[in-house]
């Protein structure tokens, strides 16, 4: 069960998987137009590597909900102390309580591939976003070099990114518009928005 993989490698986590190039996170959080006040739902949040990020996108008026089915990772990221509006949710995104229309932006860094069910988790993600709001897929490496990574780790080896016409595929069954894909060799953005309207 990838929980429990997730969990007996929390502790070294940070020092051995989590990407340590503060500018390439830079960047990336660069890329999300996040505003100081909003609502974001952080899914996978994993050990809060890119939860500094995300706050100092928010600012001091912004809402942060950090969600892993990882518990131990997720004590670690609280453990962490990041001061904020912030709050810790053990839950798997395709099964969640979370209330509809409830954030500006969903965020997900280094997660996607690990999503039981895509489509699932996309539908949830659409309904969990309010009117206009946009869903982030963020990778600090390409889909090819991920898929790569997780192909040579037995407990992960089918936890792979679809085809990019297939995810854009999946988005728009969704209802997502607006749905723009970037994959380069330096890293991986998905960005898809909620219809402002009905």
């Amino acid at each position: 069960m990838s929980r429990d993989f997730f969990n007996s490698r929390a502790a070294a986590w940070d020092d051995e998987v989590a990407e340590k190039d503060i500018s390439r996170l830079e960047t990336i959080a660069e890329r999300l137009d996040i505003k100081p006040g909003d609502s974001v739902l952080d899914i996978g949040t994993g050990t809060g590597v890119f939860v500094p990020f995300l706050l100092k996108k928010i600012g001091g008026k912004g809402k942060l909900v950090c969600l892993d089915f990882a518990e131990e990772m997720l004590k670690i990221a609280r453990e962490k102390g990041f001061k904020g509006d912030i709050n810790y949710l053990c839950a798997d995104i395709e099964n969640n309580s979370l209330e509809d229309d409830s954030f500006d932006a969903v965020v997900c860094y280094s997660v996607f591939p690990h999503f039981n069910n895509k489509m699932k988790a996309f539908k949830e993600i659409y309904r969990l976003l309010k009117k206009g709001g946009r869903l982030y897929i963020c990778h600090s490496s390409s889909r090819q070099a991920i898929n790569e990574v997780h192909k040579s780790i037995p407990e992960v080896c089918s936890h792979l990114f679809p085809e990019n016409e297939d995810t854009r595929g999946m988005l728009s069954d969704a209802g997502f518009e607006d749905i723009t894909i970037s994959d380069s060799k330096e890293d991986y953005l998905v960005i898809a928005a909620k219809s402002a309207g009905r």
